[in-house]
């Protein structure tokens, strides 16, 4: 007899397993491995061998196809992280923390949507109706055209987006979304699976744009399968710390534009206000030049970015020294200090290393080390760094510096906000600008030996 194909999937990692067990191998998660049904019961595969197919239409690269048609928000963070609008029968999927705004800027945007003249309807699965309302009132958009829902079946949701027709759903959130073809609870893997996939196929036959907005796990990752992240066109994540009003739309998928492309917002008493020159708004708090502080030119998608890095040394009482970062990733800032004692003779042995990133920025560029380099040593030799200058430029493990791409727009954002200086590897084929002094070395010990003196 054959054995039954049954799984077991958690809920927390998306691991698959042959039975079911307390505590999952992946994660190490309790109780969270539940029996994966799969979706709803489709063609056998014994019978694709007697049942024909229809025959696919083939064409060449060369066949020339019209870009599809983009609806604009009017906020021009929103479109900028979007390619440069909302594409229709696309899906989106926005994740983020609990309370970091989620609802808030879909609401937001919805709202822009309905007001340009497409038709939008905005379900939630985890507010009442009313709730939605006082959001609005509160944001002041009480008197949007936009179709409110609160329900959690699907079946019943796709009935009534199929008889309306909009234009745009927003459907809040994935994860409270239930199908009765699947026997699990909402929110388990399948459910999750379930509904991303119905959702989807549901936008692609009538041509509807859908946004999915997902929960994430203690991690920061989209809970659920990450099957689900493949299904959509678009993936944003909206991040940021609670303790400032900075928010960041990023996208890290993008089938309609480049990826890794941010918006910047602050959140407001009436809600997500946007911001058109962020590297201002980070800076805006900056005051006297201070030891360990350093101004990174960045570049996030095609925006040139400037944020302040911040690095503390101080002799650690333990017999293990800390290392505590903040926006940027913890392994580099290790190499960063492993080349720093290895080939410049800078030691940080028995102390406790400190790193920030201001604002609440997530930093994920190596262009980023020579500003953590120089933020390290600034704060080592307690010697602060020019007030207008801007650092940039990556570290290989040889020590040797290489330079940043798009040079030129990191110089011309940082002459534009008051810089006059920057420091940054040589080679590459931009110039200085006009007015802006720009230093340029080769390796990391010729950098430490002339701004420091150390080495």
């Amino acid at each position: 007899m054959a054995k039954s194909g049954t799984t077991y999937t958690c809920s927390a990692c998306g691991a698959s397993f042959s039975k079911w067990s307390g505590r999952c191998d992946g994660c190490g998660e309790w109780n969270t491995i539940s029996e994966d049904t799969g979706l709803s019961a489709g063609p056998s595969s014994k019978g694709l061998g007697a049942k024909r197919g229809s025959t696919v239409t083939l064409t060449d690269l060369a066949t020339q196809e019209t870009p599809p048609p983009r609806t604009q928000s009017k906020v021009a963070e929103l479109d900028r992280v979007l390619g440069g609008g909302l594409v229709p029968a696309s899906a989106i999927l926005v994740g983020g923390d609990p309370g970091i705004g989620k609802s808030t800027l879909l609401l937001q945007a919805a709202a822009r949507f309905a007001r340009t003249g497409l038709k939008t309807v905005y379900v939630s699965g985890e507010e009442a109706s009313a709730q939605v309302r006082m959001r609005a009132q509160r944001l002041g958009l009480a008197d949007a055209p936009v179709q409110l829902a609160a329900d959690t079946n699907l079946r019943n949701i796709l009935t009534t987006l199929e008889a309306e027709a909009p234009g745009l759903a927003i459907i809040d959130s994935i994860q409270t979304m239930w199908l009765d073809t699947v026997d699990s609870a909402p929110g388990s893997v399948s459910q999750v699976r379930a509904a991303a996939h119905e959702l989807t196929t549901f936008a692609k036959r009538k041509g509807i744009s859908v946004i999915l907005v997902g929960h994430v796990t203690k991690e920061g990752q989209i809970a659920g399968p990450r099957v689900v992240e493949h299904m959509v066109d678009t993936v944003l994540y909206f991040e940021g710390e609670r303790g400032h009003q900075f928010r960041i739309l990023r996208a890290v998928k993008n089938r309609f534009g480049p990826a890794d492309e941010i918006g910047v917002f602050e959140m407001t008493g009436k809600g997500l206000a946007e911001v058109t020159n962020p590297s201002a708004l980070f800076l805006s708090e900056r005051g006297e030049p201070s030891p360990g502080s350093v101004v990174f030119a960045g570049i996030e998608g095609t925006r040139p970015v400037l944020c302040e890095m911040q690095a503390l040394v101080a002799p650690s009482p333990h017999s293990q020294a800390r290392r505590t970062v903040v926006g940027w990733d913890g392994g580099r800032l290790a190499m960063i200090l492993a080349v720093l004692e290895a080939r410049c003779g800078v030691p940080f042995t028995g102390l406790d290393v400190y790193l920030n990133v201001a604002g609440g920025m997530k930093i994920s560029e190596p262009a980023a080390d020579l500003a953590v380099a120089a933020a390290l040593l600034s704060a080592r030799e307690d010697s602060a760094l020019p007030a207008d200058t801007v650092v940039f430029g990556e570290i290989s493990l040889s020590g040797a510096l290489r330079p940043a791409p798009q040079t030129e727009n990191r110089l011309k954002e940082a002459q534009k906000l008051g810089f006059s200086s920057s420091i940054a590897p040589k080679g590459g084929k931009a110039q200085s600008a006009p007015g802006m002094t720009l230093k340029r070395f080769s390796d990391l010990t010729e950098f430490v030996g002339d701004v420091f003196g150390a080495g």
